[in-house]
């Protein structure tokens, strides 16, 4: 079965049901539960929670705020560092202010050891908050606990579908490359590699469905990190460090930009000479997965949503920006800018 086919399998499954363990078989999957719980006891239970990066950015910038949830796991909450501005989501609301020239409120509802099982809740509790887009990085915690990729990537669909239905845009960080994570040894360590990556391409080809765009996070735990693990990794080896969760925002901002209509006109059409261009979902999931920082969106061809081969899609690899300076969260804005959070009386 070819990659492309493979994660169309996995995406079918979680929309139409089925599809039991997709990556390996029955008699596999009971060796790489075992080698799984031995990987979780060499990362070790999480101590304490990361700082809280909900709040106000930008202070004193001009035009209406921005809203942001937050939703996933420790790498959307920031596990493992202990300053509010090293956490991902302080570097994510205050690029994203920089840029945009406008206050964002970003509040996150990620949760250290989240599974997609648990993005349903983190959607109910973000929907009375009314923002603009839902950042959402999930997935991990379902490689290692050994989820089925089918369920996995239906709980995500269910998620986007949810946002989408009430008007939110939706940015999804795909799955990273578990590869190379120490703590993981073989055959866990080859069998979480592709596990990992199928499931990626799964999980785009679902959101891209749903209605969502996706970013391919393979750089995150993959590549830059194998290259500079002491710097990019955290003391556990399995969560970034704060240049890691910089990386991260920084993988994260222009597609966040785009998909709140924020970019140049010069950048809104796809470039050739950048690899850019329209595709076929399933061949176009395959290639993010492989490619980190790859950026998919649906779009029409010949003012069709589909071909022959599935849903077009839009395959961009965005400029990334220059990092910018990341500040802590103000607790409230003046009085005259009206709290995004007291529709939820919080």
């Amino acid at each position: 079965m070819g990659k492309a086919e493979a994660a169309r399998k996995v995406a079918a499954a979680a929309m139409y049901g089925g599809g039991g363990l997709s990556v390996v078989g029955a008699s596999l999957f009971g060796v790489l539960k075992a080698e799984a719980k031995l990987a979780r006891k060499a990362i070790g239970p999480a101590e304490g929670d990361p700082p809280n990066a909900t709040g106000w950015y930008g202070r004193g910038r001009g035009g209406p705020a921005l809203k942001v949830a937050l939703l996933g796991d420790s790498s959307a909450a920031g596990y493992g560092v202990h300053h509010v501005v090293d956490t991902p989501g302080a570097a994510l609301a205050s690029g994203l202010s920089e840029r945009s020239d406008r206050r964002v409120y970003l509040r996150s509802f990620a949760v250290v050891g989240a599974q997609t099982k648990d993005l349903a809740a983190q959607v109910e509790a973000a929907l009375p908050g009314e923002p603009d887009i839902a950042v959402i990085l999930i997935g991990a915690n379902d490689v290692t606990h050994t989820v089925p990729p089918s369920q996995s990537v239906g709980r995500l669909a269910d998620a986007v579908r949810r946002l989408r239905g009430a008007g939110v845009e939706v940015l999804v960080g795909t799955c990273p490359d578990l590869g190379t994570i120490q703590p993981i040894n073989p055959p866990l360590k080859q069998v979480a590699r592709a596990w990992s990556r199928r499931l990626a391409a799964a999980q785009a080809i679902a959101v891209v469905e749903a209605g969502g765009r996706t970013v391919s996070l393979g750089s995150i735990l993959g590549p830059e990190f194998a290259a500079a693990p002491a710097l990019l990794f955290g003391p556990d080896q399995f969560h970034p460090s704060a240049d890691g969760y910089a990386s991260l925002a920084a993988v994260m901002l222009p597609s966040a930009m785009a998909a709140l209509g924020l970019i140049p006109e010069e950048d809104a059409s796809p470039e050739a000479l950048r690899g850019e261009g329209v595709l076929p979902i399933a061949r176009a999931a395959v290639e993010a997965a492989r490619t980190p920082g790859t950026e998919l969106d649906g779009t029409e061809v010949g003012g069709q949503r589909r071909g022959v081969r599935g849903l077009w899609v839009e395959l961009r690899h965005r400029r990334r920006h220059p990092r910018t300076e990341t500040h802590a969260p103000e607790e409230s804005e003046p009085a005259e800018v009206v709290d995004p959070t007291a529709a939820d009386g919080s």
